[in-house]
């Protein structure tokens, strides 16, 4: 019998995107290529670059302590990216773009883990690559883009764990804890979320005592508190190489205090400081770059999708109806994941607010946003598609200033900027 070959079918395909792991595969390496499409552009250090690469060249040549107010971890990836990739643009940003596709497959595994369907998982995910937020931190080398990574797939480990049984339970657990300690060694900022992930542990088991088998509740808390603790200290073990003034074990928990004074510190106004209570109204982006690179005239707008930003205030409202309506917990624990994260800032002594804080709460309304499809997929038919249609509208409008395209001339940012406040 000759050699029949096998040929994909339209419908061979669609049963294979209906699989989670596919699927999630598939959305991350779409979002990967949107995040690295031109990523050198500009050639130039924007924003907080000229902060953190040369703090990241001092880590790579372990030449002694810079930038001392943030932890290690996303300094010493930047570092990572400019041995593999040189000291150049796409070393500066190249692990930021992973960083951020990361996010966007994290956002699937968290929705299939709760909702156990693949559209549901697809459309947060979508919705995630799509807000600007995460386009513009995919493109940048800071911090904050590795810290919300670690915190997304932290999370997911944690979620993973509560499906396992026997000694999958601990392992998973401990991968969870790992994370959230790299997150906190990336930026002190994701620390209530080792706060929100035990207390969430601790509602869901009282409500399910079967979830998580074989985990008690005190040394669940125990083991994530202190492997997280433990991997954080363990972040500093560059510094103990440092040629210059390398950190000791008697000044490891001191430095701790340095850094907090750092933190906390009083600084001067800011042009585009910001209270946090204005944040998810999208009411004062940054521009981080706004001025001639590269032979053009280029912008770098740190905006939220207007689709994904005001939609997804009114997907929490829904997703917390849905809860106190129908019962549904887990569409009101994503609404209340959204409502911590904002409160956090309420009391974080930090003298100045910037809307980039905002960007792990912007990732958590792409996952309100899918819950409340979730939720109402029978009333609300094909919706998703709908938003899904116009967060894609939104994001190619916006483009050439989250992107550093090339723009007319210094007055083409009015093309885009809808309200003063933007400007």
């Amino acid at each position: 019998m000759p050699f029949q070959p096998i040929r994909s079918t339209p419908s061979a395909v669609r049963a294979f995107l209906s699989r989670p792991l596919p699927a999630a595969v598939c959305l991350g390496l779409l979002a990967q290529l949107l995040f690295c499409w031109r990523l050198t552009t500009p050639h130039i250090l924007v924003f907080d670059e000229v902060h953190y690469v040369p703090a990241a060249r001092m880590l790579r040549d372990l030449a002694g302590p810079v930038n001392v107010e943030h932890p290690l971890v996303g300094k010493t990836l930047i570092a990572l990216g400019m041995i593999l990739f040189g000291d150049g643009p796409l070393g500066w940003r190249a692990l930021s773009t992973t960083a951020a596709s990361a996010v966007v497959m994290g956002v699937f595994a968290i929705l299939w883990l709760l909702f156990g369907r693949v559209r549901t998982a697809s459309v947060g995910a979508v919705v995630t690559a799509l807000n600007f937020t995460v386009f513009v931190q995919a493109r940048i080398a800071m911090l904050d883009g590795f810290m919300a990574a670690f915190i997304v797939i932290g999370l997911t480990a944690l979620l993973w764990a509560m499906r396992a049984r026997g000694a999958a339970v601990w392992r998973r657990w401990l991968l969870g804890g790992v994370l959230l300690g790299l997150a906190i060694g990336t930026k002190w900022t994701a620390l209530p979320y080792l706060g929100f992930a035990g207390l969430a542990y601790l509602v869901a088991r009282r409500r399910k005592p079967d979830l998580w088998p074989g985990l008690h509740p005190v040394v669940a808390l125990a083991l994530l508190g202190t492997t997280a603790g433990i991997v954080y200290l363990a972040t500093f073990w560059p510094a103990f190489l440092y040629a210059d003034q390398p950190l000791t074990l008697a000044r490891l928990l001191p430095f701790q205090i340095d850094m907090y004074r750092q933190q906390t510190q009083v600084l001067p106004p800011h042009t585009y400081q910001s209270p946090w209570w204005t944040w998810p109204f999208d009411w004062r982006p940054i521009w981080y770059l706004y001025e001639p690179a590269d032979g053009a005239q280029r912008g770098v707008l740190m905006l939220g999708n207007p689709a994904v930003m005001w939609g997804g205030l009114l997907a929490v409202l829904a997703c917390l109806a849905a809860w106190a309506r129908d019962g549904n917990a887990k569409a009101g624990g994503v609404a209340l994941l959204w409502l911590a994260s904002v409160a956090m800032w309420a009391i974080i002594p930090k003298s100045l607010g910037f809307f980039y804080y905002y960007y792990p709460s912007s990732i958590w309304l792409g996952i309100g946003i899918a819950a409340m499809f979730d939720h109402w997929r029978v009333r609300l038919r094909y919706w998703d598609e709908g938003f899904l249609a116009l967060t894609a509208v939104m994001f190619i409008h916006f483009h050439p200033i989250l992107s550093a395209a090339a723009l007319r001339g210094p007055t083409a940012f009015r093309h885009w900027t809808w309200f003063d406040s933007w400007i």
